[in-house]
């Protein structure tokens, strides 16, 4: 019997590297701007920038990131208050399916983090070229470097590129509506605070990040939800306690600390203060409602 092989269908392929930094800005950084023909992502890892993309401008906080399409001019600038760190990637790749990326602002979940630390490490390994330089034109292959690097690089690039298409999550298209909302409020605070579960945030960094009035913060969130915006991040934090719980794959001590609490005892009592019950009183009540849940589902199949 003769084996009968296909080739491996390719979504994204990725050609050619021409620049891969990390950069530590200071709170004053401009840079004028360029263009050129090949791709371009920029990640924010902390801090927040203003970017020129083609005939648009955009804040991007921590956790975005953009895509400049070949001939795109672009831009971009500090905010005078917070000194950024940027991930820059530029790279060739013809494949059909990057036209996703067209005019895209994206978040970068643990996953994308991941893959984005992935693709910085192995420059490193493969590149004497330093990431910091930003007037890099061409990469230099380090003498002695471990085998394989630009190769996992470049599947970390492509991974991070196709996972991205299949979440298919975008910030609106800043040239559409701004009436997009997330409990009334708009997408781009929801999905900031959404973002960062696992982080301590307080008022005064909320409203740095987003370039936002406290006043008109601490308005917009009582107008929409009744309280103040920790309130609103707490509840949040809550919600995603519960589905860990649901989850079944973390105790109390990590579920706290995955989301950023001081204590368990902490998370505890801001867990009773919003749902009425105690961690462990909701996970008991839970496993009950699946049980019976799952018994309802028996009887019916076994009616049929």
């Amino acid at each position: 019997m003769a084996y009968l092989p296909i080739v491996p269908q390719r979504l994204i392929e990725i050609t050619q590297l021409f620049s891969v930094h990390y950069f530590e800005y200071t709170s004053s950084y401009r840079f004028s701007g360029e263009s050129h023909d090949f791709w371009e992502l920029l990640y924010v890892d902390n801090g927040v920038v203003q970017v020129v993309a083609g005939e648009e401008t955009h804040n991007l906080s921590r956790g975005q990131m953009i895509f400049h399409q070949p001939g795109e001019f672009h831009a971009l600038s500090a905010n005078g208050a917070v000194a950024p760190n940027l991930v820059v990637v530029s790279f060739q790749c013809r494949s059909p399916a990057m036209d996703f990326f067209r005019r895209r602002i994206l978040f970068a979940g643990a996953v994308e983090r991941t893959l984005l630390a992935r693709v910085v490490e192995e420059s490193g390994a493969a590149f004497s070229t330093p990431l910091n330089d930003p007037n890099t034109q061409t990469l230099t292959r380090r003498s002695g470097g471990p085998e394989g690097s630009e190769q996992l690089l470049t599947m970390a690039l492509e991974e991070l590129l196709i996972r991205l298409i299949r979440q298919g999550e975008s910030l609106p298209d800043p040239r559409r509506s701004r009436l997009s909302q997330v409990d009334g409020l708009p997408a781009a605070i929801a999905e900031y605070l959404e973002q960062r579960l696992d982080q301590p945030l307080t008022v005064e960094q909320v409203c740095r990040d987003n370039m936002i009035g406290r006043s008109q913060l601490q308005k917009l969130f009582h107008q929409q939800t009744g309280g103040g915006v920790m309130e609103y991040f707490s509840r949040m934090k809550i919600k995603a306690a519960r589905q860990m719980i649901r989850d079944g794959h973390l105790n109390f001590t990590q579920i706290a600390e995955k989301l950023g609490f001081q204590s368990v005892h902490y998370f505890s009592r801001r867990f009773r203060a919003i749902t009425g019950m105690s961690p462990s009183e909701y996970a008991d009540s839970v496993k009950m409602l699946a049980e019976a849940s799952q018994s309802l589902s028996d009887n019916r199949t076994n009616n049929v």
